[in-house]
């Protein structure tokens, strides 16, 4: 799963993806669409743009990537090229807020911010530092938590590192409502913490 803001190294072997990358560094973008595996229709109708931010090519052809995920979007068409997945899409924000709304949403977001950096602290160092090194560290919370369409980076940083299943990852893409995405991150850190007393 690939999420805006957050690290996402991949180990590219099968050769339609190489040819996909090498087209992509090729034409400039950098940039190609991750969505999960669907079992019905080959893969999701929400996923992330990433950006290759570096790239290592082996002897053998097969290639590390660094990416980083930047927009969200929504699957129009599903559709292939030269054996690997392509679609047609349109990108999606969340959609701004104001007044009592807003304020609202500002202690909300203060309140599951800090809520998801205790329970992080609270996992083993070990954890911690393995999740760190593959994901940076947790973003600082930004003052105004409506400055980035996709929303703030801490949340898509928390997402990536809560042992969920990608199933249980996908609606956040879909979702266009920072506060309803906060309210179901605060749901999941209170049932983690929960299970941790037991």
């Amino acid at each position: 799963m690939a999420y805006p803001t957050v690290p996402c190294p991949l180990h590219i072997f099968e050769p339609c993806y190489r040819l996909m990358v090498r087209r992509c560094m090729e034409t400039g973008t950098r940039q190609f669409g991750m969505c999960i595996r669907d079992p019905v229709k080959g893969f999701a109708d929400y996923g992330c743009i990433l950006e290759i931010r570096n790239i290592e090519v082996f002897s053998d052809g097969r290639s590390v990537l660094k990416g980083v995920g930047k927009r969200r979007f929504k699957v129009l068409q599903h559709g292939t090229c030269d054996g690997y997945n392509t679609a047609d899409i349109e990108y999606i924000e969340d959609n701004k807020v104001y007044g009592e709304d807003s304020e609202y949403l500002t202690i909300l977001h203060s309140a599951v911010y800090d809520q998801a950096r205790t329970w992080f602290n609270t996992l083993k160092s070990s954890l911690r530092v393995r999740i760190i090194r593959h994901f940076g560290p947790m973003p600082a919370k930004e003052p105004d938590p409506q400055v980035n369409p996709n929303g703030p980076a801490w949340c898509w940083w928390i997402l990536a590192v809560l042992p969920l299943e990608n199933k249980a990852q996908l609606p956040f893409l879909a979702m266009t409502s920072l506060n309803a995405r906060l309210k179901h991150i605060r749901s999941i850190l209170t049932f983690l913490f929960l299970a941790q007393l037991k």
